[in-house]
């Protein structure tokens, strides 16, 4: 079955829905139509070993009740069994409920799990005291979802264009629960691509998604690894926090005989249910842009007590966006370079490439990455490629075992032109990457050559020092009526009583109003006299908020000065500059600011926590800017014929209206 015909089988599917309008929200639809379609196919992958299964149920039922499963399960040839006579076919319109329930409770413990996730038997009372229930059984005991129609494959595109359309009907975000099977397609092949050799027959491979989502980014890589080589094994592991979702990917990996206790349902940034597992190859696609304030103290305590023991070592995100924590957990999944290593493949949005500057906590999340040389490749997807956005996406392909010609480089990969329009926008997604699309692009990656949609860095050319330049403070003084008045707006003065103010202010009086000083140290000498002359001793706080009113920014005055005779800064001409890496402060100081601003000094006691040299390190990947092409302006002569152009065709329909 084809893709146009996985569709055409979700929307036939999918039509239950008429049923169910006027009795139920169109936001319950999927929720109903979603676990009786699950319980179709697990049906339908049952029936060849029915009869078997019931002969076995019959002949142990003295049995214990762990061993009578195993038994049932060796005779269902799968990883499930279903013990009782029931199908949906022959369930009694008299008592469908507890005919259907009690079908649904001769599953094995695992089958049975996914049901209780969809809440379904609430469904089931909801669509009985309807007068639906039968109705709807017999519709879907109709449906042909059998393996030998629809492969594994075809039936997790059914169940996503199910999923979609519940997402629609319900206001959900999809793309929260899978990824579009294009570019699941491209990101398997970017991370298993070149890995043939590694894919020898009789081994084993563990692959992980920690946000499994339905499955989809599991069952690629099987699938492909399969096409590679079919005698070796893969072992499928995955976390999800959406119970649904959760709940079709353990029927997917039930139905395809894979271990359903390494798939496990929970938060995983603040509990990770496979805490001491490490993985060979690693893909996931976390939702975009989202905040992670429900589990701010989870991982901020593990951040601070256990540092790089734990996954969040080198730096928290701004709690708006949780992409790189994601990333830092597969990271913390990577196996030891001497067992092999590991790969990663993870869809982030443009936001890790360049948000944060030096020392913040996104900067120093790049630079463990990129000083660890474990980023190999960023390819820039085509925009609306999701269902539920159409925002820049990136694919990053990330290894602790770069082959050689690789190491110390990243490889960028501009692929926003590789796509083919949609007949039909599903969403947001008007947009898909073609099978030719792909394969350039798994090519340009593969040949780690220069062109105009590949480009190749050093990892140092990503880095900088962020440099604080201070100039001088230069201030002028003078006691004129204007800035007599501010003594009033010190906050230091507002604590005086009325007559100690005027005091002062009588005092400054004194000084010469129309005379201007350009030098601190001449006018706090004369201002001093004259508070002595009133016999007023103020506190170091309220002197200098006096000489804070009277004084005012001037670029020809002195510079002022500090006890020790250094200039003092002025934190209102304060700057930054980022030195590229490895280039000498002093040098790029003297080139880039010193002929601007003479007077400017580098502050010296601004340094790196880390290597304790003069700047904060910072990191960032301006993906676009490598791949910036200028386009010079049309000639003016041009646009001037344009505009006449069309200022004589105005002209010409105003003639006519007024004919």
């Amino acid at each position: 079955m084809n893709t146009e015909n996985h569709s055409q089988m979700a929307a036939f599917i999918w039509s239950v829905a008429d049923l169910l309008r006027g009795d139920f929200k169109q936001s319950q639809y999927g929720r109903i139509i979603l676990p009786f379609t699950l319980l179709r196919r697990l049906e339908c992958v049952l029936a060849p070993t029915k009869d078997k299964v019931l002969a076995a149920a019959k002949e142990h039922t003295d049995k214990p009740d762990a061993v009578r499963e195993q038994l049932l399960l060796r005779a269902s040839g799968q990883q499930f069994f279903n013990a009782s006579e029931l199908t949906l076919g022959t369930l009694s319109d008299a008592q469908t409920a507890d005919d259907l329930m009690s079908y649904v409770q001769a599953f094995s413990a695992d089958a049975r799990e996914i049901f209780e996730h969809f809440h379904f038997e609430d469904f089931v009372q909801q669509l009985s005291a309807n007068n639906l229930l039968y109705q709807v059984v017999q519709r879907f005991a109709g449906f042909d979802l059998s393996p030998q129609r629809i492969s594994n494959f075809g039936m997790g595109s059914i169940f996503e264009e199910l999923i979609r359309k519940f997402a629609e009907s319900s206001n959900e975000t999809a793309g929260e629960h899978f990824t579009p099977r294009d570019v699941v397609h491209l990101t398997t092949s970017l991370v298993l691509t070149g890995e043939e050799e590694r894919l020898r027959p009789n081994s084993i491979f563990t692959i992980y998604d920690a946000a499994a989502g339905t499955g989809g980014f599991l069952s690629e890589a099987d699938e492909y690894i399969a096409q590679v080589s079919e005698q070796v094994t893969t072992s499928l592991f995955g976390q999800e926090l959406n119970p649904e979702s959760y709940a079709i990917c353990k029927a997917d990996m039930l139905i395809k005989g894979k271990e359903v206790a390494n798939i496990k349902l929970g938060n995983t940034l603040s509990d990770d249910q496979l805490a001491a597992d490490r993985f060979d190859f690693m893909l996931a696609n976390p939702p975009f842009g989202v905040e992670w304030k429900k589990v701010q103290k989870q991982v901020t305590d593990e951040h601070k007590l256990r540092g790089f023991d734990g996954r969040f070592g080198p730096g928290l995100p701004r709690v708006s966006d949780g992409s790189l924590l994601f990333l830092l957990h597969l990271v913390s999944k990577m196996r030891d370079p001497r067992d092999g290593g590991s790969r990663i493949g993870i869809i982030l949005n443009g936001s890790p490439l360049f948000t944060g500057g030096a020392g913040s906590g996104e900067s120093e999340i790049r630079r463990f990455l990129l000083q660890r040389d474990m980023v190999e490749a960023i390819v820039a997807l085509p925009t609306d490629m999701f269902y539920n956005t159409g925002i820049a996406t990136y694919v990053w392909i990330l290894s602790n075992e770069k082959p050689a010609e690789r190491r110390g480089k990243v490889q960028l990969i501009n692929a926003t032109e590789r796509y083919s329009k949609m007949r039909k926008s599903l969403g947001s997604k008007r947009q898909y990457i073609d099978d030719a699309s792909q394969e350039a692009i798994v090519r340009a990656y593969g040949r780690f050559e220069e062109s105009d949609e590949s480009k190749i860095f050093p990892v140092e050319a990503f880095g900088y020092r962020r440099i604080t330049v201070e100039r001088p403070l230069r201030l002028n003084f003078q006691a004129s009526e204007e800035r007599l008045a501010r003594l009033a707006e010190e906050k230091a003065l507002q604590k005086l009583d009325d007559e100690r103010l005027d005091a002062i202010r009588r005092a400054c009086g004194r000084l010469n109003a129309d005379y201007r000083y350009t030098n601190r140290e001449t006018f706090l000498g004369d201002l001093k006299a004259t508070l002595n002359a009133e016999k007023l001793r103020l506190a170091a706080p309220q002197l200098k908020a006096v000489v804070s009113a009277l004084s005012e920014r001037d670029p020809e005055a002195d510079i002022c000065k500090d006890a020790k005779g250094n200039p003092e800064p002025d934190s209102s001409l304060r700057d930054n500059e980022n030195v590229p890496l490895g280039e000498s402060i002093f040098d790029y100081f003297e080139r880039e600011v010193r002929p601007h601003v003479p007077d400017a000094w580098i502050d010296e006691s601004k340094r790196d926590e880390q290597d304790g040299e003069i700047g904060i390190v910072g990191f960032e990947i301006p993906f676009n800017r490598h791949f910036y092409v200028f386009k010079p302006p049309r000639p003016l002569e041009e646009i001037d014929a344009d505009l006449k152009a069309c200022t004589d065709r105005i002209e010409g329909m105003i003639e006519e209206l007024s004919a």
